[in-house]
């Protein structure tokens, strides 16, 4: 990314802003500010740090004095106009001078709420959207070279998955192939593990099951969910394999989650609703008498996190629009006994989906 790119985005987001009725936007340390100005403050800092943009004028960053020599060191922050303040200061008079003094703005959705108050208690004719619910295109539609990342995280979480399908699963612990997985990412070049999901027979009928000590025997279903950050960009996939041959029903609900998956990747294209994605899944799953056992959407975005508008759920009319990057993965969960999901990062193009997870989807058979 170049300074040109960051103040393309500054700029697109004003305007973006200024369209939707706001007087501005309020962005604080999260995604929205590593994708706009490519800073990304420490973890967890209490002090105020916020870029504001407003429609006409330079950006602004205010940041804690004693972190301006890392801001600066931010591509995109270049384009900025940078206010440092020190500890024993007003953090929040210093961002009320730098803001029109009425109208809405749209704000950070992970803005911390002594931070909002304080701007409030300044600034007593503004008001404040969440920037997920006023701009939720915002970060939904990814350039070329987004797409190239997001790419480039899901080729090496599939080389992830061809290497741990090689090792033995029967007589290990969840912890531990989780381990191997968090591993396998770091070495395919992934800086950034987010979660290793390695749910075996009856914990894989909980989508978000903690790798534990359960130790996976002979005859299990294992859930495999995936990923982190590579490069800035997030990778997420799933796949589900089998110690052992697996029974006659089992490979029946695999196959049912791979057909509500491929048909879900299928009715991919511009204009489509983001609703319409879930309802073909969720269809399939139905009419195959599983419809009360798919209990979560059926995907989210993907960008400089892994969870981030658009969502593919019921209600959620946004159309899709080439550049857009999200999952795709119904799953079918058997409480006590076993569960079946299939994930792959999808990007939608002028002519369709297009796969950013290439591995094979069929049930996989492990030792």
């Amino acid at each position: 990314m170049t300074l040109e790119d960051y103040t393309a985005r500054m700029s697109r987001a004003a305007r973006t802003a200024a369209d939707a009725g706001l007087a501005g936007l309020v962005v604080t340390p999260g995604p929205d500010m590593v994708h706009l100005c490519g800073y990304r403050p420490p973890a967890e800092t209490e002090r105020l740090t916020a870029l504001m943009l407003v429609p006409g004028q330079t950006p602004r960053l205010l940041v804690p004095l004693l972190e301006r020599p890392d801001a600066l060191a931010a591509t995109g922050v270049g384009a900025t106009e940078v206010t440092g303040w020190t500890d024993g200061g007003d953090p929040y008079r210093t961002a009320a001078d730098m803001l029109p003094p009425r109208g809405r703005y749209g704000i950070s959705d992970e803005t911390w709420a002594v931070h909002l108050l304080g701007l409030q208690r300044l600034l007593p004719d503004t008001s404040y959207s969440a920037i997920g619910e006023a701009l939720p295109m915002l970060r939904a539609v990814k350039d070329t070279h987004e797409v190239q990342r997001l790419a480039s995280a899901g080729a090496a979480a599939d080389a992830a998955y061809e290497e741990i399908v090689q090792v033995r699963f029967a007589g290990r612990r969840e912890r531990d192939i989780a381990a191997d997985l968090s591993a396998l990412l770091l070495r395919h070049g992934h800086s950034q593990v987010d979660f290793t999901v390695v749910g075996s027979g009856p914990n894989g009928a909980n989508p978000h099951h903690e790798a534990g000590e359960r130790v996976i025997e002979e005859g299990d279903m294992v859930v495999l969910d995936f990923g982190g950050l590579k490069d800035g960009y997030g990778s997420d996939t799933t796949r589900t394999v089998h110690v052992g041959e697996p029974t006659k029903e089992e490979h029946k609900v695999h196959d049912i989650v791979r057909e509500a998956q491929q048909a879900a990747f299928e009715a991919v294209r511009p204009g489509a609703a983001c609703q319409d994605i879930d309802r073909v899944a969720r269809q399939v799953i139905t009419e195959a008498g599983y419809g009360e056992y798919f209990i979560h959407r059926t995907g989210h975005g993907i960008g400089v996190t892994t969870h981030e508008p658009p969502y593919m759920a019921e209600g959620e009319q946004l159309p899709l629009v080439p550049g857009m990057c999200f999952s795709i993965e119904p799953g079918i969960y058997l409480p006590g006994r076993f569960g079946v999901r299939i994930e792959d990062i999808v990007t939608c193009t002028e002519t369709g989906g297009r796969r950013l997870n290439n591995t094979a989807r069929e049930l996989r058979v492990v030792a």
